[in-house]
């Protein structure tokens, strides 16, 4: 019975996983572009180096340190690029021009604004309308809140004079407050293009990412067991967490085969609800279409993908127990909410 439950799993995961590993792979072989912008010496250098967690980028207090528009590519990632710009108010007329032309084909637009001066001068102003004219996936960075006080007041200000289109993260670049907020926001204006992995690759603490995947997977696996359509809910759930399996293996830069993948899904079921439940379905799900099958679903997903994390973090086998205790905490979790 083991060895035919098995087969029809493998069965389902054929052609699946073929083509999520190749829809990962086409994510990852994109060109990712990122711009910097803001006056001189609004910390855009010293935000994408605590960001990527090494130095790629040149810091320097003299003001205008950054003199061209510059990518700077991270080692191993040569599709990922960070552009520097000296500054809007740079006296080099060419290289606001030069700014525009990046800004256009940039998936993210980091506009900087120092919490510590006047902030969102007339100057910054005009600069912020032109760019916003050419794109507008913008993040607006409101940096050295260590320097400044009354920060509510200052965000408020920033989002009456942009009209309240976009969002306003205030950090700083030098205690490291509030980056994590800045890489989650970065990371959710990517995820509408297919390119947050690329991002997460980039990054030398890359827990944020995986928990933001792991979390989204928990929740769409529990609007699959929901599904009052038999038999519905199959290939979906088993794509979802092949899918998840498969981005958690490229982000740790761990290989991964079908059957790794697909003993990985099968251990975890029958750990969890063991053989005759599991079968009973083929769906990884008891009861499905009903709440009890979506709150299964979602429990057996974040404890998958949490017990997968971890492993993959330290560098050590799966540990299976640990994942059947995840499953019964995220279960009472789900069953509580």
């Amino acid at each position: 019975m083991v060895k035919e439950f098995e087969e029809e799993v493998m069965h389902v995961m054929d052609n699946m996983f073929e083509n999520e590993m190749k829809k990962v792979n086409d994510m990852l072989g994109q060109e990712l572009l990122i711009s910097l912008i803001g006056e001189v010496n609004a910390g855009k250098s010293s935000t994408v180096n605590k960001i990527i967690g090494e130095n790629i980028a040149s810091t320097n207090p003299m003001p205008g340190e950054t003199v061209s528009v510059d990518p700077y590519n991270i080692r191993g990632l040569e599709n990922i690029k960070f552009m520097d710009t000296p500054g809007l108010n740079d006296p080099n007329d060419e290289n606001p021009k030069k700014t525009l032309e990046f800004v256009q084909s940039s998936d993210v637009v980091l506009f900087f604004l120092n919490a510590a001066g006047t902030v969102f001068s007339d100057s910054e102003k005009e600069k912020f309308e032109e760019i916003e004219k050419h794109n507008k996936d913008i993040l607006i960075v409101l940096n050295k809140i260590d320097a400044a006080e009354d920060i509510p007041s200052l965000v408020q200000f920033i989002k009456k004079h942009t009209k309240n289109k976009y969002k306003v993260v205030p950090i700083s670049s030098k205690t490291g407050e509030n980056l994590e907020v800045l890489k989650k926001d970065i990371l959710f204006l990517l995820e509408k293009k297919g390119k947050d992995l690329l991002f997460a690759k980039s990054m030398k603490e890359k827990s944020a990412a995986a928990n933001r995947w792991i979390i989204g997977s928990g929740v769409s696996a529990g609007v699959i067991g929901a599904s009052p359509i038999p038999g519905s809910d199959v290939i979906p759930l088993t794509s979802l967490q092949v899918g998840l399996i498969i981005r958690l293996s490229k982000l740790y830069d761990k290989p991964l085969t079908k059957k790794a993948a697909r003993d990985m899904i099968v251990i975890t079921a029958t750990q969890t609800l063991g053989h005759t439940l599991y079968r009973q379905a083929l769906k990884f799900i008891p009861g499905a279409g009903s709440v009890i099958g979506g709150t299964v679903a979602s429990a057996m997903t974040l404890a998958l993908g949490y017990g997968v994390k971890y492993a993959f973090e330290n560098n050590i086998a799966i540990d299976y127990d640990m994942i059947a205790d995840l499953f019964e905490k995220y279960k009472k979790r789900e069953k509580n909410a």
